[in-house]
C-alpha cells in the first residue's frame, strides 16, 4: 500500500479532523524514528498513519480497536505482518516485541503530550516548544493525564532516553506543523 492509498482510507474511515492530524503526527514521528534507527521509513510511516483507522468505528467498543483496523486492511489484501503487528501493539492487543512495535506504542501517547504542551504554550505554536518545555509537562502527572507516561518510557527499550525521544518526535511534528494547524 502506498501512502496516497492510506490517506484515502483515512479520509474514508475518519471524519474527525483532530484524529486525522493525530495520525499524521504519529506517522511523522515514526518516520523520523525509523530514519534515526536506520529502519524502513515507509513501513514505519505507514504503520503510524494507519494505526487508528478504526478509532471512530470502535470508540464504543474499545476491545475491537486495532482488531477492526486489521480486518479493514486484510479486506483490501494488505498483509504486511510487521505493520499489522505494530497496529495491534499500539493498542495493547499484542505485546510490543520489536523496535517498530515499541516505537508506535511509545509515540502514540507522546504525540498527545506534545499537542497538549503546544496548546498551553502562550502562542500555541509547535515551533515555540523545546524539549525542556515538553519534559517539564511530562513530569506534571496531572497535565495531559491521558498521555500514559509509562507507555512513553517504552522508548528506552529501543535505546533512546526520554529526552532524545522527545527531541526526535517534537522535531518531526514541527516539520509538519502546518498540516497539524499548529
Amino acid at each position: 500500500m502506498e501512502r496516497e492509498e492510506a490517506l484515502k482510507l483515512i479520509d474514508s474511515f475518519i471524519k474527525n479532523e483532530n484524529l486525522k492530524k493525530h495520525s499524521l503526527a504519529v506517522e511523522a514521528c515514526m518516520r523520523k524514528l525509523a530514519n534515526y534507527l536506520n529502519e524502513d521509513e515507509e513501513k514505519w510511516g505507514l504503520c503510524g498513519l494507519l494505526h487508528d483507522l478504526d478509532y471512530e468505528e470502535t470508540s464504543k467498543d474499545p476491545e475491537r480497536h486495532g482488531i477492526r483496523t486489521i480486518e479493514i486492511l486484510k479486506e483490501r489484501n494488505f498483509n504486511k505482518e510487521e505493520i499489522l503487528n505494530g497496529i495491534l501493539a499500539h493498542c495493547e492487543k499484542k505485546n510490543p516485541e520489536n523496535n517498530l512495535e515499541k516505537a508506535i506504542y511509545a509515540i502514540d501517547p507522546l504525540t498527545g503530550l506534545i499537542i497538549a504542551s503546544c496548546l498551553m504554550h502562550p502562542d500555541k505554536k509547535l515551533r515555540s516548544l523545546d524539549v525542556g518545555f515538553v519534559l517539564r509537562r511530562f513530569k506534571e502527572k496531572k497535565f495531559a493525564a491521558g498521555a500514559n507516561r509509562e507507555q512513553i518510557k517504552k522508548c528506552e527499550e529501543i535505546g533512546l532516553n526520554l529526552e532524545k525521544f522527545i527531541e526526535l518526535c517534537l522535531s518531526a511534528m514541527q516539520e509538519i506543523a502546518e498540516s497539524l494547524g499548529l
